[in-house]
């Protein structure tokens, strides 16, 4: 691929889907969310004032370190069942009443919302962006080495009745790490549902990594890691789909397959896969790409060391504590708030 303004075209597809990594911290209207005193996810203002509906279920607090304070899942839940189904009576009533496009798209299907390795509460698949979690997937890259076309690549156009993203061209195998299955587990299953590999030719998955991003569309917030596999396929094999959620599939050589990513055809948030994929096998490289390293880097956002509210806070108290031991005054944010609370919400003064 010579250096031409594809070069410029690939960051400014990197850039589009961390539009949020990139912009969004910095809008001043977003909050951290809290379960357990650790942070899992990010709510912004829209979401932030259907909450305040809720008292009984969220606390909301005031920190000068984050400016715009910070919402917590009441710490009173007593552990996973009762944390999830608190919340789940929430986002069920905001289905019903219309409140966000994203709720609309009920699936039923769970994803595990953890800290670090911590499962906290499982949450409808949904409703995840609402919250800003942390979601994780699995993306397939089945690729052939045609004898006269070279490096091509399986794509799927998805169906147009998918709640996400329909109609749009997509990798080949992909699917979410729902709630009770393994990643291997998840990988053989969508495989199969899919593109109807057959287990002799799935046993030859090849475990490629990680991409993580940060996006940000009108149904919410977007921090995905997906994990990556490449399956090297037949020249013969034809994939078939067996689920009803894929239309049509069709196999591209490498130029080609890189033309439709930078199509509005495709979705978004899988050109990371295919980006990623065609720098591991030769395809871009730094000698025809002239803001590669940019791009790498933008295919590894480090999403664990974003939502680090709880350690950042100790640092900083740890801190103040060190230097200033005596002075109560320096203690602009603790683990309770300051100013009266009930149920976590500022007591209104009397008048």
């Amino acid at each position: 691929m010579p250096l031409t303004q594809k070069s410029t075209r690939l960051l400014e597809q990197a850039r589009s889907f961390n539009n949020f990594y990139l912009t969004g911290f910095h809008k001043g209207d977003i909050r951290p969310f809290l379960v357990e005193g650790q942070q899992v996810g990010l709510i912004k203002l829209d979401v932030f004032k259907q909450l305040l509906k809720y008292p009984e279920v969220f606390c909301i607090r005031d920190c000068e370190h984050t400016k715009q304070g910070l919402v917590e899942l009441n710490p009173a839940f007593r552990d996973y069942n009762e944390r999830t189904a608190r919340l789940e009576k929430v986002l069920r009533d905001l289905r019903s009443d219309g409140s966000f496009s994203a709720l609309q798209g009920w699936r039923d299907e769970y994803f595990e919302v953890k800290s670090e390795h911590n499962g906290l509460l499982k949450m409808e698949r949904a409703a995840t962006p609402l919250f800003g979690v942390r979601k994780y997937g699995v993306d397939i890259n089945g690729y052939v080495r045609h004898p006269q076309h070279g490096l091509c690549i399986w794509l799927q156009q998805r169906s147009n009745t998918k709640e996400t993203w329909p109609g749009k061209w997509d990798n080949m195998v992909g699917g979410g790490l729902s709630v009770g299955y393994g990643i291997m587990e998840t990988a053989i299953k969508e495989a199969a549902e899919e593109a109807s590999i057959p287990s002799d030719l799935v046993k030859n998955l090849v475990s490629a990594g990680c991409v993580s991003f940060f996006f940000e569309s009108d149904q919410g917030l977007f921090p995905n890691t997906e994990y990556v596999f490449d399956l090297e396929l037949p020249v013969d094999f034809i994939p078939h789909n067996a689920d009803g959620e894929v239309q049509a599939f069709e196999l591209l050589p490498a130029n080609e397959c890189v033309e439709r990513v930078f199509t509005p055809e495709f979705k978004t948030t899988s050109a990371p896969v295919v980006i990623d994929f065609l720098i591991r096998h030769g395809y871009i490289t730094a000698e025809n790409e002239l803001n590669f390293t940019q791009i790498v880097e933008l295919l590894h956002v480090p999403l664990q060391s974003l939502y680090t509210y709880k350690t950042r806070l100790e640092q900083k108290l740890q801190q103040q504590s060190a230097t200033l031991p005596n002075d109560d005054s320096n203690w602009n944010c603790s683990s309770l708030p300051k100013r009266p609370l009930e149920n976590g919400h500022n007591k209104k003064e009397s008048a």
